[in-house]
């Protein structure tokens, strides 16, 4: 998981606003409508359900072609910023992807919160007794740190969330090992821990597909080590609702309940997004016709 990607150079976000030129592959100067909406997007899981969302309602409810662009979070950023792109659906703001932003705020739309509420953080089962654990400062406690054995449940050792949490353990002072792995297997441990009623403390983010199969609850993290709430944020290349009014104001109506998000993601596992985005408009047909306003 890298969502929360640690803060960049700007020798490196140059670099990868030159690569995001190979994305282009149709003038610019050709008329709007004579070239599909060219999407970026990543391979994570809510990003990819919320893409597939927004294709098939633009394909179907507005008559409007769309491609898929799948690359890298940066290049997103400088596609968009360049031209190449015309939108992306998983802008992490105010802090996830604050270097980003910085560099391209001004050459950019932003078309509003797509879903709010995500975050990053260390979560523990609900079963867990709040009294006892409620906040990541019970980690000192020595009963609690004996129930979880010193050990807190981490994810792949590059990621950014891992980076934050091990200045959580500084911060706090707080004599644990991070155990890291990856984010299937962190997810494994955490059932285990749960079938077998043990304790555990594992580091996660929302929207996470797992928050609809567990009953889990967030440590509180008073000193906001590991950042505070954040909203997705659709961004558009300059320009874009001119040249697309009907996909903006549908793009900016559109808002997806975390809830429902997750428990998309959840049933994505087994099948597709695409399918479970699919079977969503259709069992949602009040919602979608909100997000459209009358535009369609």
């Amino acid at each position: 998981m890298s969502r929360n990607l640690p803060t960049l150079t700007r020798r490196r976000f140059v670099a990868g606003a030159t690569a995001a030129m190979a994305l282009s592959s149709s003038p610019l100067a050709l008329r709007a409508e004579a070239r599909p909406i060219r999407i970026g997007w990543t391979a994570w899981s809510d990003a990819e359900v919320v893409t597939q969302m927004a294709k098939l309602i633009l394909e179907q409810k507005l008559g409007q072609k769309v491609e898929l662009v799948m690359t890298d979070v940066a290049l997103q950023y400088a596609g968009l910023q360049r031209g190449q792109l015309d939108l992306m659906l998983m802008a992490w703001l105010p802090g996830t992807h604050k270097s980003y932003w910085e560099q391209v705020k001004g050459d950019v739309e932003d078309l509003g919160a797509l879903y709010t509420g995500a975050r990053l953080g260390w979560a523990v089962p609900d079963e867990i007794p709040v009294s006892t654990l409620r906040s990541i400062e019970d980690l000192a406690k020595p009963e609690v740190r004996e129930k979880l054995g010193g050990h807190i449940q981490g994810i792949d050792a590059g990621a950014g969330l891992m980076k934050l949490s091990e200045q959580a353990i500084k911060a706090y002072g707080l004599d644990y090992k991070l155990l890291t792995a990856s984010d299937a297997a962190m997810v494994s441990t955490l059932d285990r821990a749960i079938q077998r009623k043990q304790w555990i403390v594992v580091t996660t983010w929302s929207p996470h597909w797992m928050f609809s199969q567990y009953k889990l609850r967030y440590l509180e993290d008073p000193k906001q080590v590991l950042g505070g709430s954040e909203s997705i944020h659709a961004l558009a290349r300059k320009g874009f609702s001119a040249a697309y009014p009907k996909a903006a104001a549908f793009v900016r109506n559109m808002k997806v309940p975390l809830p429902d998000l997750e428990a998309v993601m959840l049933k994505a596992r087994d099948t597709s997004a695409a399918k479970e985005a699919a079977a969503y408009v259709a069992a949602h047909g009040d919602v979608v016709q909100h997000w459209l306003g009358g535009v369609a």
